[in-house]
């Protein structure tokens, strides 16, 4: 069942979004050459709980970090550990956070140091075919429009969609209905209804989309070894078109008297 939210939720999710996107934004501040990948979760977990939120990946289906940590062909669920960062790796990062009984998430990746340009387009491509999708975030579509428009972006510049994850909703629980995959023809699932709010977030490949999972029973990588970027914001439908709420700046919607939720 998708769970609609009322203006007043969408304001509180912004809340806990806004501190997603800050503690992001020092997370990208500490990705350097030599950075160990469980110093920079320690960091997230430490800003989270100074914050007064509570990691929403630890303890999480038994994930045992507060960021995913995915570096080079590693896509998402990477395990931070004393691994070092080096020069020209491409890191992923993906955090969110419960603060005030609701969850935002986000992800980004970062280049690590001076990377190649193979490296550099497939950063920039994840982020451009997650705004491609919100394009199509357009009350009266359809969820699949989103998928649609991602994947024409993504597949434009060579590269490839995963296809084993997908985005969802999100609200009182991490994953909500509904799933929102990265792939697909348009004109299909459910429709988009003002009070939506989904996390979107593009999984891209520089080679094939076919991913495998390692023995640690999390980290997911390309079975080809292909590298892999990752972009994700959580973003809510509303009156003014789809917002962004993972952001430090996320606009808080001012909720109307005697509001309904959108059943």
């Amino acid at each position: 069942m998708i769970v609609y939210k009322t203006e007043a939720e969408i304001a509180a999710m912004a809340a806990s979004g806004r501190i997603v996107g800050l503690i992001l934004d020092e997370l990208g501040d500490l990705v350097r050459p030599g950075v160990r990948t469980i110093d920079i979760d320690a960091h997230a977990e430490r800003r989270t709980r100074e914050l007064g939120a509570k990691p929403a990946f630890k303890d999480y289906r038994g994930y045992p970090a507060s960021v995913c940590v995915s570096v080079n062909e590693e896509v998402i669920h990477g395990i931070p550990s004393d691994r070092a960062l080096h020069e020209g790796d491409l890191v992923s990062l993906d955090f969110g956070v419960l603060y005030e009984g609701f969850y935002g998430d986000a992800a980004r990746s970062f280049p690590v140091g001076r990377v190649t340009p193979l490296a550099e387009r497939l950063i920039a491509i994840a982020e451009a075919s997650f705004r491609s999708g919100i394009e199509a975030m357009i009350e009266g579509g359809r969820v699949s429009d989103i998928s649609h428009a991602v994947q024409g972006r993504v597949e434009a510049e060579g590269f490839s969609v995963i296809r084993s994850f997908v985005g969802h909703g999100i609200g009182h629980a991490l994953h909500e209905e509904p799933q929102v995959p990265n792939f697909g023809l348009p004109g299909r699932g459910p429709r988009l209804r003002r009070g939506l709010v989904l996390a979107v977030e593009p999984m891209i490949a520089a080679g094939d989309w076919d991913v495998e999972v390692l023995d640690d029973g999390w980290t997911a990588v390309t079975r080809d070894r292909s590298l892999a970027a990752h972009f994700e914001e959580t973003v809510a439908l509303t009156a003014a078109g789809p917002v962004i709420l993972t952001r430090p700046d996320a606009p808080v919607p001012a909720p109307r008297a005697k509001e309904q939720a959108h059943a």
